[in-house]
């Protein structure tokens, strides 16, 4: 486990992801009665606190190779589209940005009078976010990235765990024969083990759980739990986020003391 200062949370405000999956508000609904803290519910985060400096920022988070630690092209192209992205998030995508730069901008975007420890924000992103890993020289797709404000990326959820391996052979064979990304359905009936996939149903279930990581994180100081059966684990691969969000018991018994309603 990973950990760091524990600070006292009275206010949690969640920031909805119109063009996704994600109920934000069912997600509030399952997190009130486990932490105790306000939770409320907000617009789009970019929407709400767009200004004529975010496009420029996310241009200069682009990973522009996953081997290059290096990021950003802020020509006038990039930055055009990521303004008409901000407008129009229906146009955004195939585009991975580096979670630490996007959380830093984000934070200074966020109102003056609200940016202490004890509200965390959560905006629920519609991008795909990731960090470098010094281990293996290159950038790894995320869920979630923590602190404050957290972000927890929607197309991460179906990216950024591993899926089985005939899951990526069906996709290229597919794509082959017909030039697009196979239909949900065919992959789970194609492939054996348990995924989610865009625009999958049991998204908002299973964000609850990354979402209440980010709370967990600041209130404790603990990342992560190393336990496979509790919603606070962060797997690798797509089975370990069916078994640890989607399946029973939701916690383990040390976090079931402080989580289980």
């Amino acid at each position: 486990m990973t950990t760091g200062a524990a600070t006292p949370v009275d206010r949690v405000t969640l920031y909805r992801a119109p063009t996704t999956e994600a109920d934000a508000d069912a997600i509030a609904e399952w997190l009130r009665p486990r932490i105790d803290a306000t939770v409320e519910v907000r617009d789009r985060f970019l929407s709400c606190y767009a200004d004529d400096d975010l496009p420029e920022a996310f241009a200069e988070a682009r990973v522009l190779d996953p081997y290059d630690r290096e990021t950003g092209n802020t020509m006038l192209g990039i930055v055009r589209y990521e303004e008409r992205a901000i407008e129009d998030p229906e146009r955004a995508g195939g585009v991975i940005y580096d979670g630490l730069q996007v959380q830093e901008s984000l934070g200074q975007h966020t109102p003056q009078s609200e940016r202490d420890l004890a509200h965390l924000h959560v905006p629920l992103l519609d991008r795909v976010v990731g960090t470098w890993g010094d281990h293996d020289g290159r950038w790894h797709k995320r869920v979630n990235v923590l602190g404050q404000p957290a972000l927890v990326s929607v197309p991460g959820l179906y990216e950024a765990p591993a899926k089985p391996e005939q899951y990526y052979k069906e996709q290229q064979k597919h794509a082959m024969l017909s030039g697009d990304a196979p239909p949900r359905e065919v992959l789970e009936n194609e492939v054996e083990g348990e995924f989610l996939v865009a625009e999958d149903p049991r998204t908002t279930e299973a964000l609850r759980g990354y979402v209440l990581q980010a709370h967990h994180y600041l209130a404790t100081g603990e990342a992560f739990c190393d336990e496979e059966c509790c919603r606070l684990h962060n797997p690798h691969r797509q089975p370990g986020v069916v078994e640890a969000q989607l399946r029973d018991p939701e916690f383990c018994e040390t976090h079931a003391d402080l989580y289980a309603p």
